[in-house]
C-alpha cells in the first residue's frame, strides 16, 4: 500500500474488524428466498414455541383466540426484522457492526451485550428443558432421583433429581462449545427431521385420545368478560412481539448472506408467520385435548410425555427431546452471544470464553423459574426482555431509514476516528433515548416479578408494561430523532472498500 494513502480500516489489533465482523463481499452473499423461510422453519420447529401457544391456552384463551394473538404478534414483529434486515443485505455487515451507525463504535457494545444476556436467557431456558427430559425419562428406570432430598433452599424452587440432570446438559452444552460449533452440525439435520414428525404425532395422538377434534377445539375461552381477555391480549401480544425480538436486531447476521434484498423479504414473509402459527397450532390442539383427557391443561411438553404409560416411549420420546434441543441450543443461543462477548476484546475473549460466559450466565438467571408457569414465561420473560429491545429496534430503524436514509459509510464503521466515532466512540444521544425507552417500563416490570406491590405507583404507569415493546420502540426512535435532527446525521460519501 501507498503510505501516503489513508487505510481503508483500523487495523484489526483495534477489535472493530474480525474475520466474522468484516463485510461479505457480494460474490459470497447466496442465501435464496428459499433459504430464508427454511432457516424459519427451522426456528420456529421448537419447544418453547410449542410452550409459547399452550401457555396462551393455559392462560385463558381459546384455540383461535391463541392462534390469533401468535400470527398477529408474529406479524408485528416481522416488520422490524424486515427494516433492520435491509442493511445487512444492502452492506454484507452483522448486527453488532449495523449498531455502530447510531450508537457509536464503541457504544454498540451496549445493545450487543443487552441482545447477548437476553440470548443467555434463553441458554438456560432450552437448557433446562433439555435437562428436564432427560430427568423424565430417568426416573422412570431410577424413581428413587424423585425422591433424593433437598439441596436446595426452598426459594430456589429446585429439586434434586431435576437439578441433577440439569447440570448434566448443561456440562454436555458445555463440551459442545469446547469441541466448536462444527460438531453439532449432524444434530441440526436430526432435528429438521425429528421434530416435524414428532409434532405430527403428538397432532395424532391428541386428535385420536381426544376423540376428534371437535370436543378439544370446543373448549371455551376462561375469560367471563371482555375486560379480562383484553387484559390478557394486549401483554400476551407483546409477549410474542418479544419471542423474536431477539432476531429482529441481529437478523443482519442472516441477512448479509443475502443474494437480494428481494430474498430476505420474501422468504422471511413466507416462513415467519406462518411456521409460528402453524406449529403452535399443535401446541394449541395438544394443549386443549389435555383438558379434555387429563381433565386438566397440561403446558409443558416435557411433562405431558411423562404421562404416557410406555416407558420405552418415554425414553425414546425424552432422549430425542434433549438431543434437539442440545442443536436448537448451540446454534441459536449460542453463536449470537459468544461472538457479542468476543467483539468486546477480541484479543482475550475467544469465541470458546464467550460460549462459557453465556453458560454461566445462562444458570444464573433460574431458568426452572421462568418456565414454571405461563404467567412468568409471557409476563416475566417474555414481555420483560422486549422492554429492553424495543427501544435498541426503535433507535437502529429511525437512525437507518429517517436519518441516513438506507445510506452507510461502511469502512467508517470500522474505524475509530471516523464519523461514528461521535464522543470517544459513542453517541450520549443514542443512549439517553435508550434509557428514557426504558424507564416508564421499569415500575409495571418491578411490579411482574413482585418487587412493588399492586398500587405503589400510579395504575397507568405499570399498565404501560403490557405494551413494553411498543413502548421502547415508538419512545426511543422518536426521542432519537428529536435529538439527531440539530446535527443532521452526514449520508454516505465514496470510500476505500473493506479488503
Amino acid at each position: 500500500m501507498n503510505p501516503t494513502q489513508e487505510p481503508a480500516v483500523e487495523p484489526a489489533s483495534t477489535g472493530l474488524l474480525s474475520a466474522d465482523l468484516a463485510p461479505i463481499p457480494p460474490a459470497e452473499r447466496t442465501w435464496s428466498t428459499a433459504n430464508y423461510a427454511a432457516l424459519w422453519i427451522s426456528m420456529s420447529l421448537c419447544i418453547p414455541t410449542y410452550m409459547l401457544a399452550s401457555s396462551l391456552i393455559e392462560g385463558g384463551m381459546n384455540w383461535w383466540q391463541a392462534l390469533l394473538t401468535i400470527f398477529l404478534g408474529n406479524t408485528v414483529v416481522l416488520v422490524p426484522m424486515l427494516l433492520n434486515g435491509h442493511a445487512g443485505a444492502k452492506y454484507g455487515i452483522p448486527f453488532p457492526v449495523f449498531a455502530r451507525a447510531s450508537f457509536g463504535v464503541r457504544g454498540a457494545n451496549v445493545p450487543a451485550l443487552l441482545r447477548a444476556v437476553i440470548a443467555c436467557g434463553w441458554f438456560g431456558i432450552q437448557t433446562w428443558i433439555g435437562g428436564y427430559a432427560l430427568y423424565q425419562m430417568a426416573v422412570l428406570w431410577w424413581p428413587a432421583l424423585g425422591t433424593l432430598p433437598a439441596v436446595f433452599p426452598p426459594s430456589w424452587g429446585l429439586a434434586t433429581g431435576p437439578a441433577i440432570l440439569f447440570l448434566l446438559f448443561w456440562a454436555l452444552n458445555m463440551y459442545v462449545v469446547y469441541l466448536g460449533v462444527d460438531s453439532i452440525k449432524k444434530l441440526l439435520v436430526f432435528k429438521a427431521f425429528f421434530l416435524p414428525l414428532a409434532a405430527v404425532a403428538l397432532l395424532w395422538w391428541a386428535i385420536s385420545a381426544g376423540n376428534g377434534l371437535g370436543p378439544i377445539l370446543a373448549q371455551p375461552s376462561k375469560f367471563t368478560t371482555s375486560a379480562a381477555f383484553w387484559a390478557f391480549f394486549f401483554p400476551s401480544l407483546t409477549g410474542m412481539v418479544g419471542f423474536w425480538a431477539t432476531l429482529s436486531l441481529n437478523i443482519p447476521d442472516f441477512t448479509r448472506y443475502a443474494v437480494s434484498q428481494r430474498a430476505q423479504v420474501l422468504g422471511q414473509a413466507l416462513g415467519l408467520p406462518s411456521s409460528m402459527t402453524l406449529f403452535s397450532f399443535v401446541g394449541v390442539v395438544v394443549t386443549s385435548a389435555t383438558l379434555v383427557i387429563y381433565g386438566q391443561t397440561i403446558w409443558d411438553p416435557v411433562v405431558l410425555a411423562g404421562k404416557f404409560e410406555s416407558k420405552l416411549l418415554v425414553s425414546v420420546a425424552m432422549l430425542a427431546v434433549a438431543l434437539s434441543t442440545l442443536a436448537t441450543n448451540i446454534a441459536a443461543n449460542i453463536v449470537s452471544p459468544a461472538n457479542d462477548f468476543a467483539n468486546l476484546n477480541p484479543a482475550k475473549i475467544s469465541f470458546k470464553t464467550g460460549g462459557y460466559i453465556t453458560g454461566v450466565i445462562g444458570l444464573l438467571i433460574f431458568p426452572w423459574k421462568l418456565i414454571a408457569d405461563p404467567s412468568g414465561y409471557i409476563f416475566t420473560w417474555l414481555v420483560g426482555y422486549s422492554a429492553l429491545l424495543g427501544p435498541i429496534g426503535g433507535i437502529m430503524i429511525a437512525d437507518y431509514y429517517l436519518l441516513r436514509h438506507q445510506q452507510l459509510d461502511v469502512p467508517d464503521l470500522y474505524r475509530y476516528t471516523g464519523r461514528y466515532s461521535y464522543r470517544n466512540g459513542v453517541n450520549p444521544q443514542a443512549m439517553l433515548a435508550l434509557v428514557v425507552g426504558i424507564l416508564p417500563n421499569i415500575p409495571g416490570f418491578l411490579q411482574a416479578v413482585g418487587v412493588l406491590q399492586p398500587g405503589t405507583v400510579w395504575p397507568w404507569l405499570t399498565n404501560l408494561y403490557n405494551y413494553a415493546w411498543f413502548v421502547g420502540f415508538l419512545l426511543s426512535g422518536a426521542l432519537y430523532v428529536a435529538l439527531m435532527r440539530p446535527q443532521p446525521a452526514p449520508h454516505a460519501v465514496a470510500r476505500p472498500e473493506i479488503a
